[in-house]
């Protein structure tokens, strides 16, 4: 086996194997040589990374991959059902045009991706654990290649590259140390707890279900083969002592009453398993702070809630933006011409991946939401179905969307009748009355105040936060009142 190559990619998970396909079958006059370490080649099993979106389903038929969604017993999704059995409703939300996602067991969608990466020619898939990276003495803080333990060896080997990227995941061990100062750490707001219901029926079939709990965050249900539904409950911190008690108890009752045995059925046998809902905005690479020759790549640089399932879209996308531009370069060692294409590759993946970060943080906080004013843009899923599929890219219709909601919510609130009770007479209900103007108007500031405060800091930090002045002078000076008067003049209409 060799012990120097053109690329080197930490990590065999769905970026890293999608990768090294990608750059093996991208047209290129000279093809590369390419290695892929992972720490285990053994099948994961993880209970996240189980729904793909459409958009993920079409970046894999980009990258010639769709075949490793087949004989893995992947069901399809034509779309979402939101329930709130409390309020006795249920909401269809279908896929527009006909397009469908996939769900799956994670570990048979990996090891069908790592068969793919290892048949693309000139591809070497090597099982060890990297534990350093090498630099180049010569020349400041440029990585050359790494250090890994081999398994069934006892001496560490070194691998070498004309570029290296790391794709281990969220609990990537190299994050800090490629970006330097610029790295940030995730931050955690909950956690999703996981079990397999089996021969649970869904309220509509093929579709994912997220259930809307009182007091709690929501639960995501979908079928991942024949006979297996995921869940996921999200729980919020500080954890419960006794979670299966707790799950029992205040969450059970909540769900669909035909999921309601299969969910008691799984916790008596099956052990709950814990994975934390971690949001990590991506930090612009190939920067003067960050190392050169070094690129970070999936989980390891960039991370959303998992609510809307759009993680492997997003990795995907990414890869399907990068691989060519990638091939284009004819000497992947000379960092001065990578780092343009580095910055490009920024720009270019910024609009799928912006609006999926967003979307997901923001749904996570309305369907999460203990306060009134955020449960009145519940409704917001209605709109931007194709951008939660990852079939329209854009943070500004999502930015359209998601206020024209918060306006319309406090439309109703002046022109809907509301519930009046009175001691002398039965519940019924009545148009606002003019004294109640005030408090409606207070109200109304308070929904427009929380939308902002809950959208605002993801579009900034998504779209902004690493911009120039002159970008951020555009936000400010154009984007923002554009955004507002369209909003105000469409819930007008």
């Amino acid at each position: 086996m060799p012990d120097s190559f053109d690329v080197l990619i930490v990590g065999a998970g769905v970026a890293g194997s999608a990768l090294a396909h990608g750059l093996a079958t991208a047209p290129r006059k000279t093809p590369l040589r390419i290695a892929v370490l992972e720490r285990s080649l053994d099948e994961p099993d993880r209970i996240v990374g189980e729904l793909m979106q459409p958009g993920g389903v079409n970046a894999l038929k980009q990258l010639g991959l769709e075949a490793v969604l087949e004989n893995i017993d992947a069901a399809k999704v034509k779309g979402y059902c939101v329930c709130d059995t409390s309020a006795g409703k249920t909401v269809e939300i279908p896929y527009p045009g006909g397009h469908e996602g996939r769900s799956f067991h994670h570990g048979r969608l990996i090891m069908n991706l790592r068969a793919a990466a290892r048949r693309a020619p000139g591809v070497h898939v090597i099982e060890g654990t990297v534990t350093d990276l090498i630099e180049d003495s010569s020349s400041a803080r440029k990585v050359i290649g790494v250090r890994a333990s081999l398994k069934g060896e006892e001496e560490k080997q070194s691998f070498f590259a004309s570029l290296v990227v790391v794709a281990d995941g969220c609990y990537s061990n190299f994050r800090t140390s490629v970006l330097g100062p610029a790295a940030t750490k995730p931050t955690t707001k909950s956690h999703f707890v996981g079990a397999i219901l089996e021969d649970a029926v869904l309220p509509i079939p093929n579709h994912g279900t997220v259930a809307l709990i009182k007091g709690s965050g929501p639960v995501l249900m979908y079928q991942i083969s024949e006979h297996d539904t995921r869940i996921l409950i999200d729980i919020k911190q500080p954890v419960p002592a006794d979670l299966k008690a707790h799950i029992l108890a205040n969450i059970a009752p909540q769900l669909p009453s035909s999921v309601q045995l299969p969910v008691k059925i799984a916790l008596e046998k099956d052990r709950l398993r814990r994975m934390p809902n971690s949001y990590l905005p991506s930090t612009p690479q190939g920067s003067t702070s960050t190392k050169p020759g070094i690129i970070l790549i999936g989980d390891s640089w960039n991370m959303r809630h998992p609510l809307t399932g759009g993680g492997m879209t997003v990795a995907l996308n990414d890869v399907a933006i990068l691989c060519p531009l990638l091939a284009s370069v004819s000497d992947l060692s000379d960092w001065s011409t990578v780092k343009p294409v580095l910055n490009r590759w920024c720009r270019d993946r910024k609009p799928l991946a912006s609006t999926v970060n967003i979307l997901s943080v923001a749904l996570y906080d309305l369907f999460g939401a203990d306060a009134p004013e955020l449960e009145l843009g519940g409704e917001c899923v209605n709109g931007p179905v194709s951008i939660l599929s990852a079939l329209v890219p854009s943070p500004a219709l999502l930015t359209y969307h998601f206020f024209s909601v918060a306006l319309y919510s406090i439309w109703v609130m002046f022109t809907h009748p509301h519930l009046v009770s009175r001691p002398d007479e039965k519940p019924r209900h009545a148009p606002a009355r003019l004294e109640q103007y005030p408090f409606l108007l207070l109200k109304s500031v308070r929904v427009f105040y929380t939308a902002c405060v809950v959208f605002g800091p993801l579009v900034w930090m998504e779209m902004f936060a690493h911009a120039g002045p002159s970008r951020r002078a555009l936000l400010l000076g154009v984007v923002v009142p554009l955004v507002v008067w369209a909003t105000f003049f469409s819930g007008l209409a």
